[in-house]
């Protein structure tokens, strides 16, 4: 018996999220090469193609971090809640699949930093007694409504055993 694949997925907000946060990741790499770059010129000259390797170096840094890997994250990660249980799926190379059981959640929290507040998203905890698993970059009243749902679906579980 095939089991079926989660069908959620994040909003599609998430690609400009992450695509603004690794921009800024490319910017602080950027000031790092640049100063190590020119560190190094200033105690001991180096060739042109130092420089030109730093630059291909950030490039191709760039080019993941803004256009590769958002797009990637956002196509791989999948959830679905169930009455019993909750299913998360990510990864590309290796893909995880979590089945996270109602009786063994703890509680659940929605977080949201600066950019996820802007574009109306957050990220989803689900706390249990041995790690914490998330969604990232929901749309923030679906957050709010699996926050509740998965809540009170944890309870009725708790009270059943």
């Amino acid at each position: 018996m095939k089991i079926p694949v989660p069908q959620n997925r994040i909003s599609k907000r998430a690609l400009a999220v992450w695509r603004i946060s690794g921009l800024i990741s490319f910017i602080i790499v950027g000031i790092i090469i640049a100063g190590i770059l020119f560190s190094l010129d200033f105690f001991l000259p180096l060739s042109r193609w130092w420089y030109v390797l730093g630059v291909i170096i950030l490039i191709l840094y760039f080019i993941l971090k803004v256009a590769v890997i958002p797009s990637i994250r956002w196509k791989v990660w999948r959830y679905e809640v169930r009455d019993k249980e909750v299913e998360l799926q990510h990864g590309v190379f290796v893909i995880s699949r979590t089945l996270i059981p109602m009786v063994r959640v703890q509680h659940v929290d929605t977080v949201q930093g600066p950019l996820l507040r802007k574009y109306r998203l957050a990220t989803l905890l689900i706390s249990t007694a041995a790690t914490v698993h998330h969604i990232p970059a929901i749309d923030i009243d679906e957050a709010d409504q699996l926050r509740h749902s998965i809540s009170s679906l944890a309870k009725v579980d708790e009270d059943d055993v």
